[in-house]
């Protein structure tokens, strides 16, 4: 190992640093997150869809039920089944597979001619969902500079608030015009666009410095660093990391490990309560619910607009501040707003106001704010902090795990959303959600250490000494290696 290093060594002082590297870092953040624009379209337009498939098919309200979660389905498999493709063959090249199933997925659920193809055909189509989240956020957190990541891997986030608005908005104005197959179909020409750019975009470094060696991950770190010393000391962390490596630490057998465990508590249980907390029910059935309130079609699509472009502004300023902020105290700020929403959402659903009255417009203005606080809290970090907890050998089962979670979350909530309704009525079911998102702040507070700041390297070695779980009355913060070094000569780190 020594040789190879001093060969990087050699390779980063006869490197040429290109001047658009920080263009390049943010292009290939910037075209790899399209793909959550693609989950969030995929997944969005069925809100619209949904009344004219129903028309069409004759669906019952447990088809709907079916209907809308097979592409859960569908992504919890590719979210598990993505982790070998992307250990073996890399980030990059995963990210190609995903887009090419998302182009068949969007034709194949535009031209089905019956219940059961289109159900099939949203199954396969969820299989690039599911893949998409949890390869595009690890690709872009393993590109990211520390003080970037947070922005970058939230671009992702981002672009789901824009796929989830074009949804709305195509199936608010397209709607008679189109029809439901081509509302589903135009999302193939993105995905297309994503296969083809992957091309000329680079590597993981980490992935190639596993699998390909120093000397190949010095030539993409390259591509997007603009500092021979920024690229000098990544790779000195990167080998250093890669020397050390256990085969005990690969893959899934490495998620057993007693040090490992808290990563894997925190990032499983922040994907839990970033779905289960009753966001994506909303997505999918605030027309549904609404319709079922007095509201007309218009008027419940075009509340279901407002959400979708809450949901965008509100995930667009958590990539702009999640870095500043803190992943830990976003969702602490945040997340008791979800709470007081949601109780008042279901007092006000529990008095059955009539349509048009003052009840009717709380109904909407509880709406819009929970989707300010949850996407601008939760909804922030919940992709994120898979793609940066977990340490390099495990990390492809690990993020599989991770989003697998997420979409078994979101499963669980799409396909019980309605019975439940019918169960405990809509007041009820908005309380039971307003008591998921308090156990989320209080799960946050008590099991998520702050890792804004941090290198995915700092992370790891955090986990390795036993001090990645916050303790009361102690700095939540994973300290950067920096940190340690100015706190050893005597310099008081800035907090």
């Amino acid at each position: 190992m020594k040789s190879e290093k001093k060969r990087a060594q050699e390779a980063i002082q006869n490197l040429e640093i290109s001047p658009y590297a920080k263009h390049v870092l943010w292009i290939a953040a910037f075209v790899s997150a399209i793909c959550g624009g693609l989950y969030g379209y995929d997944t969005g337009i069925i809100s619209g869809a949904l009344l004219l498939i129903t028309k069409d098919f004759h669906l019952t309200s447990g088809q709907e039920e079916i209907v809308t979660s097979a592409i859960l389905v569908g992504a919890v498999i590719g979210a598990m089944g993505i982790a070998n493709l992307s250990e073996r063959f890399g980030r990059r090249v995963s990210v190609m597979v995903v887009t090419a199933v998302f182009v068949i997925g969007a034709l194949a659920c535009s031209y089905a001619p019956n219940l059961t193809s289109l159900i099939i055909a949203r199954v396969f189509l969820g299989c690039a969902v599911g893949g998409a989240t949890q390869v595009v956020p690890t690709y872009i957190s393993e590109l990211a500079p520390a003080s970037k990541r947070g922005n970058l891997v939230t671009l992702f986030n981002v672009a789901i608030g824009i796929g989830i608005f074009l949804a709305n908005l195509v199936g608010f104005t397209m709607r008679e015009k189109w029809g439901w197959r081509p509302m589903i179909s135009v999302a193939a020409i993105p995905a297309a666009f994503v296969f083809i750019s992957m091309f000329f975009l680079p590597k993981s470094p980490r992935w190639t410095a596993e699998n390909e060696g120093l000397e190949s991950a010095v030539e993409q770190l390259g591509r997007v660093r603009s500092s021979r010393m920024v690229i000098q000391r990544e790779i000195n962390e990167i080998h250093a990391n890669v020397v050390n490596l256990d085969e005990d630490e690969r893959g899934w057998k490495g998620l057993k490990l007693p040090w490992v465990r808290p990563a894997v508590i925190a990032a499983l249980g922040i994907a839990f309560f970033t779905q289960a907390g009753g966001l994506e029910m909303m997505i999918y059935y605030t027309p549904t619910f609404l319709s079922d309130a007095g509201f007309g079609s218009s008027s419940a699509l075009l509340t279901s607009l407002g959400i979708a472009l809450v949901y965008l502004i509100m995930t667009l300023l958590g990539c702009l501040f999640v870095d500043k902020i803190g992943r830990r105290r976003l969702v602490l700020i945040m997340g008791p707003g979800s709470v007081v929403s949601l109780i008042g959402l279901g007092i006000v659903f529990a008095m059955h106001p009539a349509q048009g009255s003052v009840g009717s417009w709380l109904i909407v203005a509880f709406l819009l704010l929970f989707m300010l606080f949850n996407s601008g809290g939760i909804q922030v970090v919940g992709w994120l902090l898979g793609a940066e907890l977990f340490p390099l050998p495990m990390r492809a089962a690990a993020t599989s795990i991770h989003a697998a979670m997420l979409w078994g979350a979101d499963l669980l909530v799409t396909s019980t959303a309605l019975t439940l309704v019918q169960t405990v009525s809509l007041g009820g079911t908005m309380w039971i959600y307003a008591a998921v998102n308090l156990a989320s702040v209080l799960f946050v507070f008590f099991c998520v250490p702050e890792t804004a700041g941090a290198t995915l390297e700092d992370i790891e070695t955090a986990l390795r000494r036993g001090e990645f779980r916050p303790r009361v009355g102690q700095d939540p913060r994973i300290r950067s290696y920096d940190e340690e070094e100015e706190e050893a000569v005597g310099v008081t780190p800035a907090a």
